[in-house]
């Protein structure tokens, strides 16, 4: 794709990001979207349909390169590292502006939602190649792990990242290990 094109569709999706940031998504407008962005409407509508559109695009975009952030070098595995986590938690503190207002808006509950699909893909793939001493059923496993998880990142982005990435991580494993039973 040309630089130039990169360049505008990324200037369209940051400030569309922004003024998500500072209104509800019905107020936002194209060409608040296109004024914010120094360019003109035509120009947004070169890239997006609409609003919903840049929307589900932000959205793909953001998650992508979420997802991007926390692939080893040596490529896919079938386990949950503490470096996989790490890396994630990191890479949202790094670009925090950008994923507090996709997590905590509350007129696009689209963002919290794909990244619990994008999480429970992650975690069934670990999950289906764990060995389970238990009667836990896989799928049940994997929704709670899911949407833990996701509630997790949530609440630390909720909360203004109050522990560092490894301290989230260090918590997580010792939940994990410590195999709650609440009855």
């Amino acid at each position: 794709m040309d630089r130039r094109i990169m360049r505008s569709r990324q200037m369209i999706m940051q400030a569309f990001i922004e003024l998500l940031g500072e209104q509800d998504f019905e107020k936002v407008t194209i060409q608040g979207i296109a004024d914010r962005a120094n360019v003109n409407r035509g120009t947004v509508y070169l890239h997006f349909t609409d609003k919903y559109d840049l929307l589900e695009q932000s959205v793909d975009t953001y998650l992508m390169m979420l997802a991007d952030s926390c692939i080893p070098e040596e490529g896919t595995t079938t386990e949950l590292s503490r470096d996989l986590f790490i890396r994630a938690f990191t890479y949202l503190k790094e670009h925090a502006a950008i994923y507090s207002v996709l997590i905590t808006n509350k007129g696009i509950p689209t963002f919290r939602h794909r990244m619990t699909q994008m999480i429970k893909g992650n975690v069934t793939m670990v999950v289906n190649h764990m060995k389970l001493e238990s009667d836990i059923h896989r799928d049940v496993l994997a929704q709670f792990l899911s949407v833990s998880i996701t509630g997790l990142i949530e609440w630390w982005v909720v909360e203004s990242m109050p522990y560092t990435p490894e301290e989230m991580v260090e918590q997580m494993n010792k939940i994990l290990e410590a195999r709650l039973q609440l009855w």
